[in-house]
């Protein structure tokens, strides 16, 4: 049995906890309990949610197997104690994890020094500012690097939990629990933490109109000069206020944008390879998986082969639901 132990202190989000329930899922699915799960703080007992909802905590003992530290909503610096004991779990836990803002309090205990991480988007630039030797990826849902591990905000936290579970058993279990949890599927670590439309935020209308024009025209070649006329600039003009509104080029932005439509498109799953590229402007297949590959981590056939099994399953999940009604 693997003990997961979650740390709290006051003004935790409670939408962290949301990763109880994919371990509660598996020891269902299991049907024994694969998973001892503990609620701790540094002295114990009820501690607030920034919803004022209280949790009774124990006091830090023993080092869990999978030790997860809940985010709160302000980041603020930890205890000496409680940073002795993180520095301590990193050593005598098998994974370590920080949920959202979790993150900051791994990074104060040196966990993240050298590593690679994630965070909650809003804070992602106070983290790197903060710690400098952190790699910090705004854009990751979750990663993994070596024994720590970190994740992006709310949501999530399942991913993350489903992620820790199909490391320790396999991908059709994570699947069966992101079912029972009424979650679409797992996402994978690189997927992105929002839409790119969202992402790229900009503030003027022309800028904006630009944006628009190239979602609806992906199969155009869309060079700067044609986005160019659909925000009524020069080329030049619109360049340097493309990049000073939303910090990336307009060639990065429009990829993202096909990344997007094309991964769409994907889960549909009725379209071939070489109409997704097609329809979405990468023009071939291999230009479009090589951008997935930059963006996601993995290639197109990945997400479609993950769907198709997921399909699988629930056909057989269906078809053996209806014989028990049945019988």
């Amino acid at each position: 049995m693997r003990h997961v132990g979650f740390i709290m202190e006051d003004g935790f989000q409670v939408m962290g906890l949301a990763a109880l329930s994919a371990f509660e899922f598996a020891n269902l699915q299991l049907g024994h309990r694969a998973y001892w799960l503990s609620v701790m703080s540094e002295k114990g007992g009820g501690v607030l949610s920034t919803l004022g909802v209280k949790i009774e905590t124990t006091p830090l003992d023993d080092f869990p197997d999978t030790l997860m530290v809940l985010g709160e909503l302000r980041p603020r610096p930890i205890s000496p104690a409680l940073r002795d004991y993180i520095v301590a779990a990193g050593r005598n836990s098998r994974r370590v994890a920080g949920v959202c803002t979790g993150a900051f309090v791994l990074a104060e205990a040196g966990l993240l020094d050298g590593k690679s991480a994630t965070t909650h988007w809003a804070h992602a630039r106070t983290l790197q500012s903060r710690f400098p030797t952190i790699r910090v990826d705004e854009d990751r849902i979750f990663i993994q690097d070596g024994n720590i591990w970190t994740s992006a905000g709310m949501s999530s936290a399942i991913d993350l939990a489903l992620a820790l579970i199909e490391e320790d058993y396999d991908a059709q279990l994570a699947r069966t629990i992101a079912r029972r949890l009424v979650v679409y599927h797992r996402r994978p670590g690189g997927q992105s933490q929002f839409s790119a439309l969202l992402e790229l935020e900009p503030r003027s209308d022309r800028v904006r109109r630009a944006l628009i024009y190239a979602k609806e025209n992906l199969r155009n070649p869309l060079t700067v000069e044609e986005l160019a006329d659909a925000a009524s600039l020069s080329p030049r003009q619109f360049t340097r206020v493309f990049r000073d509104e939303t910090g990336q080029s307009p060639a990065k932005a429009v990829e993202r944008l096909r990344l997007e439509a094309a991964k769409v498109m994907l889960e549909e799953g009725r379209h071939s390879m070489d109409t997704v590229a097609r329809d979405t402007g990468f023009t071939d297949r291999d230009r479009m998986r090589r951008a997935f590959l930059r963006f996601f981590g993995h290639p197109p056939q990945t997400l479609r082969r993950n769907l198709r099994l997921m399909e699988q399953e629930d056909r057989v999940e269906d078809s053996s639901s209806a014989s028990e009604t049945t019988n």
